[in-house]
């Protein structure tokens, strides 16, 4: 699909996930054929890759990987599912199915709440994988394009309160979603037994081109004043324009994205830039366009460099955005004033404009699961087995139990209060942080994050009542690796792996998350880690001004430069 003759396109030799994608044969490999070999739990060659096209990442548990290495067993591999559920919004029925899958065929049992506002199945073992996807299929859930090259779960608020704009985002989030899918039948016929394409050459992509985008792509439609999707971590994002009550059109906002490579400064988190606006009428044809413009522009010769993000850097912001208005056959007009005043959930009761009741639910790291004094996840499903209306998963890893009539609330309530779902006291500090999954299962993880964090927010919880601080809270969240999926480098301050128990420590962001933070110091352990908030937070008690965030302060008392311009001023 790539115009050879455009000054654009890199030349050069093709990353090989250019040759495994033109090889696959839309998606398809030989995947089927490694689903029946029983001398491996994995998937080997191409269809280790392949199998992230359908939403699944091969993992092992890295706590016994030593272990049976010495006892000259293969890793355990297993897989993890991600589920396309665009904006988050789930039955109670779809609920009970996951919950009673999760329980009977994952080794941890658990389900995760994941920062792409779906939920994921960790460790199901190769001959669980079939029954796995027909199990969500006869639900209503699919997990195609959760991974890849190929545009991702689509995010939206998860704001019901404004229910009749609410509704009108989720249904553009879904109709994207929809719009951008691989239309291939790979998915039906290696996992749902459908029937097959006589021959492939038959397929065409017309979207995603034949091998795909160059990179993962991730989408979201926001809702402000809250930007709990946190736009400037995604390649393209629609924030709604409402008047009167009712959704008018989009500002569209193209580029932004968190991950970068350890040592490789050609690497940097950046920032959506802001293309205008458009009525809602054109919202397909401009998500479309900029998908194709990446798709043809985009590098697919160094991976490390594909993303949107990099392509506008290289080409021009003005020459991506007048090619996506040709595409298109529009015109933005100037982007519609709006503010964003916060990023994070809204806890306990809230009531929407049409009388229907929403509870948030805080669910540490977003995993659930029955802990000892804390059956998280018997909680839900006996919610689930009450509930009348649905519920929305959160781009913060939280669950809201949506749609509640007034009669309904001291039941939900109550089962919510049983099950340790709802708790006295949870500080604000742990309701402001986030991580990722990284250690044991992700293969990419350098240090630990989801198993971190609850005794570092124990740790901050303490130094901010040291100082007098024990109201406020800091945005904190901790990721594995420099991949970016804990969002860290949208945050007040943000941990990046390093290796084990050592981290790069980053200061600066700020609470409406339009700001990236700035590397303080690298390579340091938990417990310099700690005393380093120690003394600046010692340092924010004394000197802020009123109301002023732990972000803002750093900037402002110059402990910490400003990222202008990540491409450029990033590592100075």
């Amino acid at each position: 699909m790539t115009d050879a003759k455009s000054p654009f396109v890199v030349e050069g030799k093709l990353a090989d996930n250019e040759r495994l994608k033109r090889e696959s044969r839309h998606l398809r490999g030989t995947i089927e054929q490694d689903l029946q070999d029983p001398l491996t739990g994995g998937f080997t060659a191409d269809n280790f890759q392949l199998i992230r096209f359908h939403g699944m990442y091969q993992q092992d548990d890295r706590d016994i990987r030593a272990e049976r290495a010495k006892q000259k067993l293969e890793p355990l591999h297993n897989v993890m599912l991600r589920a396309r559920l665009p904006g988050g919004v789930i039955t109670p029925q779809q609920w009970l199915v996951i919950d009673k899958f999760a329980e009977e065929h994952s080794i941890y049992g658990s389900i995760r709440l994941t920062t792409r506002q779906t939920f994921q199945f960790h460790g199901v073992l190769k001959p669980n994988i079939k029954l796995m996807h027909q199990t969500l299929n006869k639900t209503g859930i699919d997990s195609i394009a959760t991974a890849g090259d190929v545009n991702r779960n689509v995010l939206c608020t998860s704001n019901p309160v404004e229910s009749e704009v609410h509704q009108q985002a989720w249904d553009w989030a879904c109709k994207i979603s929809e719009h951008l899918l691989p239309k291939t039948r790979a998915y039906a016929e290696i996992w749902l037994d459908g029937e097959k394409v006589e021959s492939t050459e038959q397929e065409v992509e017309p979207i995603l081109g034949d091998t795909y985008l160059p990179r993962k792509f991730k989408t979201t439609v926001v809702i402000p004043p809250q930007n709990d999707v946190d736009v400037h971590a995604n390649d393209l994002n629609f924030v709604a324009i409402a008047e009167n009550g009712k959704l008018i059109g989009f500002n569209v906002l193209v580029g932004g994205g968190l991950a970068m490579t350890h040592g490789d400064t050609s690497t940097y988190p950046r920032k959506a830039d802001d293309f205008g606006f458009i009525p809602l009428e054109h919202t397909l044809a401009v998500a479309e366009a900029v998908v194709t413009t990446q798709r043809d522009w985009g590098n697919r010769v160094n991976r490390k460099n594909a993303k949107t993000k990099y392509t506008l850097e290289r080409v021009g912001v003005e020459n991506f955005k007048a090619e996506v208005e040709k595409r298109a056959g529009v015109t933005f007009a100037a982007s519609k004033p709006y503010e964003f005043t916060g990023r994070g959930d809204r806890f306990g009761w809230v009531e929407g404009i049409d009388g229907k009741h929403h509870l948030t639910l805080f669910i540490e790291n977003g995993r659930i699961l029955d802990f000892p004094g804390k059956p998280l996840k018997t909680g839900c499903a006996e919610i689930a087995k009450v509930h009348q209306g649905d519920f929305r998963l959160t781009a913060n890893q939280n669950l809201i139990v949506a749609g509640v009539p007034a009669d309904q609330k001291d039941k939900i309530e109550a089962l919510a209060v049983q099950y340790g779902l709802m708790q006295p006291s949870v500080s604000k500090q742990r309701l402001d942080s986030m991580a990722c999954v990284a250690l044991p299962t992700c293969p990419l993880a350098m240090a630990e994050a989801e198993r971190y964090l609850p005794d570092a927010v124990t740790e901050i919880e303490a130094l901010l009542d040291k100082h007098g601080l024990a109201n406020d809270s800091i945005i904190f969240r901790v990721t594995g690796c420099p991949n970016g999926c804990g969002r860290a480098m949208l945050a007040e301050v943000g941990l990046v792996g390093k290796g084990p128990g050592k981290y790069n420590l980053h200061l600066g962001g700020n609470r409406e998350g339009t700001r990236i933070p700035r590397m303080y110091r690298e390579n340091i352990s938990e417990q310099e880690i700690m005393a380093h908030l120690d003394e600046l937070l010692g340092k924010w008690s004394a000197q802020r001004q009123p109301d002023e965030a732990f972000g803002d302060f750093v900037i402002r008392t110059e402990i910490i430069k400003p990222v202008i311009d990540s491409a450029r001023d990033f590592y100075d």
